[in-house]
């Protein structure tokens, strides 16, 4: 089991960014969130390594179709077992 914190930049906000992330974390089975901040979304991504690097690959192509993703941060934090599911906050 992996946490990871993204930072996903580009033109990512009010393109349904968050719904597909979302999306895309029930295809891989990821708990966590996804949130807007400022500039860029903020996802919480937590799952088995493989399923992980799958959907970390899918949100830094670009999530949405109507997205633009110009850079992402990726750091690796603790795993945190209180989360059950993945939600847009």
């Amino acid at each position: 089991m992996q946490c990871k914190h993204i930072k996903i930049f580009g033109m990512v906000q009010g393109v349904g960014f968050r719904y597909y992330t979302e999306k895309i974390a029930r295809k891989y089975n990821i708990v966590g969130t996804v949130e807007n901040i400022d500039n860029y979304v903020d996802i919480y991504a937590q799952g088995d390594e493989a399923s992980l690097g799958q959907f970390i690959t899918a949100v830094t192509d670009g999530a949405s179709p109507a997205s633009h993703v110009e850079d992402y941060a990726i750091e690796e934090i603790n795993v945190d077992h209180s989360w059950k599911k993945f939600k847009t906050i």
